[in-house]
This record gives structure tokens, C-alpha cells and sequence, in this order.
């Protein structure tokens, strides 16, 4: 059956003459792998153009946003009036001017689409800065060569016995293919014909506008570089030779005051390699920080954020709430959301080819639903999975907005954010798209004063945020930081000391770390757990492995505390937890059972901290589908158990009097 594809694309111009562009594979074309990107299944550089005066698509309403309506969107042309040439010979593929943002199958709201020729299919769209064009191909995702049998002469022979029908044959009378009966088998005596399929742009949809396509959009809070400061990060189409960006803020229901905002953005030649610097380009505007400072602690303001343009009007957001954070020590009610690995997903129902991130909504909902009952989230790497697909981050800080915009939206990096060969990054892999760290590290804000690893404190917590994707072992540069941080934390204010980073340094039951037998990332623990250990870090956690599991507190793998639901008393190893179950692809557990091991949950979800006072921490782990508590644990303990000596975790002494 022929397949008819509705791409969504952004109209900078769809200029780019598909008959001159390189016919270079960028993927392969078949069954969606798990963990690819749904966009890297469309060769748009293989289409060629084909339009019909018998084909048409018709787009509506052509203009959105008059009411902040969420968008219907489906896919996005290139962003140039031609196509863009990497310089590199060994970058020629792809070579195309960009991807779609969206697509849906032309059955998907009528199965008898190819016999009526009609159908109706429903996207929705956000506002990307550009207006919106649908597209409608035929003959495929990508370029495919088959070939077909034609039968010239047919050869029947009668035979009883039992057989598996394979080859060059095909079974006239059989009840299955293991049958013991009389059947009639038939041999194709045969001429191969072989076919080319490829994608073929065949009708062009009506324009679609928002009202103001350069609003200021998807604002996402982070604590700043001071317990009372916290930061604004947006994104809008303005630069700051046509407007002056800004945040009007204040206690809520008082006088509103103005802070300036910062303006970033990076071009083409900013990205490492394919698809970002290519086929997955595009403009992303311009990126927006205001630094709003010396916050009252646990106080609510409300915010908006605006720009002066030159002839003195303003364009402004609607009105947001959030509450500062607690002053370092303060003992009050504080509640922390930690998950890794969440990316995106349609809720339209387009583009999940390959089913990328099945639970990243569920994961977004259930915070969205809860979002009174904590204060502070943490995801812990691997963040839109664009993986050099531009488009994709507008989709992702658009779905995370309403949690962004209300509290404190911490990051780490992840290998889906950094890796690129030869750009310095520890893993010499391709797992980035191109993007080498630059997306992630200008969407969102944290308080580094180099890279992605940094310390933040909220109220009785002190967090470490490692980054994976640059050498942690004894010796180098990040070492040295992680230990200044986990010396830093005043254990008399801050009794729970956090420890996070994407990959897992520490322990997990993954199905490839059993079968490479260390139960963890190459390296990982040997050289960080004496830190773990001196400075008694209460939890470690960790993405990339997509399920959630939980150890014992331990110290050189072997479990140090028999308990496995309340802890108490001086603290003595680290508790390990693998929360990459935000929302993409599960994965497996090894079938080997370590002692270490506590609890393993192979399904989508999240953490939930929740410190009462300096005393008393609970633990729980949620379900994504449904918010409800599947594990959970406490610790009591007073200071002076954070004091007391434990293995190669003792003060120095002396004998002197």
C-alpha cells in the first residue's frame, strides 16, 4: 500500500530546489530503532518535486495565538533561500535545507485515504517565530531500492509432510505452515524487476500565522549564583536591535519593579556537526535572562516578561507566580522533584515513529497535577532528546512551561546534550546530533562558573551536580570541583547532601553494565566513592538508564546498613538511585541479582524529596502513570551522626592534650 506523509515546516522560505540536492542517505529507512529520532526518519534530501493540480491541502484557522491558543503544527521548511554547503566533504550528508518539525501518516484520521482521497488530520502548534506550511509527500519516508518477483511459469507438485514454507514459495491450502496434511505446493518460476521508491512532494498547503509571532515565550526559572537570586530564561524572536527584553517583578500584589534581561543566541556555524549544522537546523531565536536578586526568602512573586521595541510600545507574556527559595539552613517545609531522561512527546500524536519518549508526557502531567506540593525539580540530563533536531527545543521548553515558569527548573548535561567527536567531550560518540552542549547550555540557565557542573543550595539541602560527558576521575579539573562541593556544605544547616550527574557513576543493575560486569559506567565509582564516603553524601543519583532502582547504603559494594526502609543513627555509605525513567525507551535489567540491590521498578517515573526539618527526610518513588508511591524510605538523624567516624570517612585526631 502507498504511503501518503503531512509534514508540518517553519517558512523561512521552502526555497530549496530538492531536484539539486545531494541524494545522500542519513538513515536507514526501515523499522524505527529505539532511541532514534523520529525527525531522522524523513530524507527530505531524497524528495523530489511533484506536484499534482489533483492534490491539495487546505490549513485553518491561517491565524493563531489572538487568544494564547495552542497551535496546530505539522511540519517546517528550510529557513534559507537556498541550501546550506558544509564546507567538510566528509559532512555532505545530509545535505538538505531542514527537516519537518511534525508529521503524521494521511491515514491516520481515515484508513480508505489511498481509494477516497480525502481526509482531515488535526495538529497542534506552538509558536516557533515563522509561519507554518503542510506538506503532502508520497511514496515514503526515505529512498528505497526493492525488488519484486514476476512469475512467468508456476510449477504445482502434491506433498504430504510437515515443512516451514520459506523462499521462492507460497502455500495454496494450508491451515499454518506446520501443517502434516496434503497440500499443493507452488513454485514461482520467476523474472526480477527491481523499483526505486522516494519521497515526492506533491501538494502545498495555505500559510499559517501567529498573531505575534516574536512574543516572548516558555519561560523556564533556575536558582542563580545566590541563595536569593533567581533567574528568568526565555526565548522570543526579538534581538536587541528592534527591542529592549525585560522582566517587570515584584511581591505579589505590590508595586512591580524592572530588570533587564540579557540576550544570546548562536547560528549554524555554532553546531559540531549533522544533522544540527544541516538538515536539523534552525533559527532559534534569540534566548533572554533577567536575574531577579535579593529575594525575600520563601516568599511568592509574580512576574512578566516584556520588550520595548524602538517606537516605544511594549509586547509583554501573561503574568507568572513563583516563590523564592529558603534561606540556606532555614527549617521549614522543602520538597525536591529529581528524574533524568524525560524528552518529548506529541500530544497530537505526530511524529513518534519510532515511539522515542512513550512516558514523557505522563512524567510532565503528573508534575503539572502536582505542582503545589513541591518546590524545586531536577532533571538530571538527557533533557528534548533533539539530538540536532532544532525545532524540537521550542517543543520541549513549550511542554515543560508550566512547571518551568512556576519553579526552579535544574539541569544537568547528559550525552544527548554534549557528545560530538572531537569537540572535548569524554565520550567520543555522536549522541548530540551536532549540538555539542551548545543548545543546552544557552535554553537553559545554571549557576556554573564553567560548563555544567555546579553547586546550588535550597534551604536544609546542598546539591552536587556532576557532568558525565567531561573526565571525573581523581585528578582532573572536575574532580577537584566535586570535592570542593561536597566540602562546602555546612552540615549543621544542611544535613542532606545530594549528589546528581547523568550518567551512572555509581551502581545500577543495567542489562549492558552486567553483561560488561561492572554494574555501572566505565570508571565511575572507583575514584568518587572515598569522596562519597569522607564527606557522607546522604544520595547519589542518576539518568541514562531508563528504570528506576535503588541500593543499600554502600561503600565499596558491600551494603553498610542492614535496614532497607528507615535509616537512622550516623551515616555510613551512600544510598544509589537510578531515576532515568523520565520518559524515554525503557531499559532491561540484568538477570544477574547483586546484593546491593534494593529495589528495581522497569517502568516510568520519578523522585520525590521531602525534608521536614533538619531531622527527618522521606523518599518516595512515583509512577509516572499514575503519581502514586511505589518505594519509599526515611532517615532520622541528628548532627551529631553526621559527625561521627566511619570507615575512611573520619576527621584526623590527636593525642594531644
Amino acid at each position: 500500500m502507498r504511503s501518503f506523509l503531512i509534514g508540518l515546516f517553519l517558512l523561512g522560505a521552502f526555497a530549496c530546489n530538492l531536484k539539486s540536492v545531494s541524494a545522500h542517505r542519513i538513515v536507514n529507512g526501515g523499522g524505527g530503532a529505539i532511541g532514534e529520532q523520529p525527525l531522522s526518519k524523513i530524507a527530505i534530501h531524497e524528495a523530489v518535486l511533484a506536484l499534482r493540480e489533483s492534490a491539495s491541502v487546505k490549513a485553518y484557522p491561517s491565524l493563531l495565538g489572538l487568544k494564547r491558543k495552542k497551535v496546530i503544527e505539522i511540519s517546517d521548511y528550510g529557513s534559507a533561500s537556498s541550501c546550506y554547503q558544509e564546507s567538510d566533504s566528509k559532512m555532505q550528508s545530509p545535505y538538505i535545507c531542514s527537516a519537518p518539525i511534525k508529521y503524521k501518516f494521511a491515514n491516520d484520521s481515515n484508513l480508505s485515504y489511498t481509494k477516497a482521497g480525502k481526509a482531515t488530520i488535526r495538529f497542534q502548534l506552538i509558536n516557533q517565530r515563522a509561519d507554518f506550511s503542510f506538506a503532502l509527500f508520497s511514496g515514503g519516508l526515505s529512498k528505497v531500492r526493492d525488488s519484486f518477483l514476476q512469475p512467468i511459469q508456476l510449477q504445482k507438485t502434491k506433498v504430504e509432510f510437515i515443512f516451514p514454507i520459506y523462499g521462492p514459495y507460497f502455500c495454496v491450502l494450508c491451515p499454518n505452515a506446520f501443517a502434516n496434511v496434503k497440500i499443493i505446493v507452488v513454485k514461482i518460476v520467476a523474472r526480477t524487476h527491481t523499483f526505486v521508491l522516494q519521497p515526492k512532494l506533491v501538494a502545498v498547503s495555505n500559510y499559517i500565522s501567529f498573531a505575534n509571532p516574536k512574543a516572548p515565550l516558555y519561560p523556564r526559572l533556575a536558582q542563580g549564583k545566590s541563595w536569593n537570586e533567581m533567574t528568568v530564561t526565555w526565548t522570543s524572536g526579538y534581538n536587541i536591535d528592534e527591542a529592549i527584553p525585560f522582566v517587570e517583578w515584584g511581591l505579589k500584589g505590590h508595586q512591580q519593579g524592572r530588570t533587564p534581561g540579557g540576550t544570546l543566541t548562536f547560528t549554524r556555524n555554532s553546531m559540531c556537526g549533522s544533522p544540527a549544522r544541516t538538515v536539523g537546523w534552525r533559527d532559534p531565536g534569540f534566548i533572554h535572562t533577567g536575574f531577579l536578586k535579593e529575594l525575600w526568602p520563601n516568599t511568592r512573586y509574580t512576574y512578566k516578561l516584556g520588550h520595548r521595541l524602538n517606537n516605544g510600545s511594549y509586547i509583554w507574556s501573561k503574568m507568572y507566580l513563583f516563590k523564592s527559595s529558603p534561606f540556606p539552613g532555614q527549617d521549614s517545609l522543602q520538597r525536591v522533584i529529581i528524574f533524568g531522561d524525560m524528552g518529548k512527546a506529541e500530544r497530537d500524536g505526530s511524529n513518534e515513529y519510532s515511539n522515542y519518549q512513550p512516558g514523557s508526557l505522563n512524567t510532565t502531567d503528573q508534575l503539572i497535577d502536582d505542582l503545589e506540593n513541591f518546590d524545586i525539580v531536577f532533571h538530571i540530563g538527557d533533557l528534548a532528546y533533539a539530538n540536532g533536531y532544532i525545532s524540537q527545543w521550542d517543543q520541549f521548553t513549550s511542554q515543560v512551561e508550566p512547571i518551568a515558569s512556576a519553579v526552579p527548573y535544574m539541569v544537568a548535561s547528559g550525552n544527548h546534550e554534549r557528545d560530538w567527536p572531537g569537540t572535548g567531550s569524554f565520550y567520543d560518540t555522536k549522541d548530540s546530533g551536532g549540538e555539542c552542549g551548545v543548545l543546552a547550555e544557552t535554553m537553559f540557565f545554571v549557576p556554573a562558573e564553567n560548563r555544567a557542573k555546579y553547586s546550588t543550595d535550597y534551604g536544609m539541602f546542598h546539591f552536587c551536580i556532576a557532568d558525565t560527558e567531561h573526565d571525573w576521575r581523581e585528578g582532573s579539573e572536575q574532580y577537584k570541583f566535586i570535592e570542593k562541593c561536597l566540602a562546602s556544605a555546612d552540615r549543621q544547616k544542611q544535613p542532606w547532601l545530594i549528589f546528581a550527574a547523568h550518567r551512572v557513576l555509581g551502581y545500577s543493575s543495567d542489562k549492558w553494565y552486567g553483561e560488561e560486569g561492572s554494574f555501572e559506567e566505565p570508571m565511575g565509582r572507583e575514584s568518587l566513592q572515598r569522596l562519597w564516603q569522607k564527606y557522607k553524601v546522604d544520595i547519589a543519583f542518576y539518568g541514562h538508564v531508563h528504570n528506576y532502582e535503588r541500593s543499600c547504603p554502600v561503600y565499596q559494594s558491600t551494603c553498610v546498613n542492614s535496614e532497607t526502609s528507615h535509616y537512622s543513627g550516623t551515616v555510613n555509605g551512600t544510598i544509589h538511585v537510578v531515576a532515568g525513567g523520565g520518559g524515554s525507551h525503557l531499559s532491561a535489567f540484568s538477570p544477574v541479582n547483586t546484593t546491593w540491590s534494593l529495589f528495581k521498578d522497569y517502568d516510568f517515573g520519578f523522585i520525590k524529596l521531602t525534608a521536614f526539618n533538619h531531622s527527618s527526610l522521606l523518599f518516595e518513588y512515583k509512577k509516572s502513570s499514575d503519581g502514586k508511591v511505589y518505594d519509599s524510605f526515611t532517615i532520622s538523624r541528628d548532627y551529631r551522626d553526621v559527625l561521627a567516624c566511619v570507615h575512611d570517612g573520619c576527621e584526623a585526631t590527636t593525642l594531644a592534650s
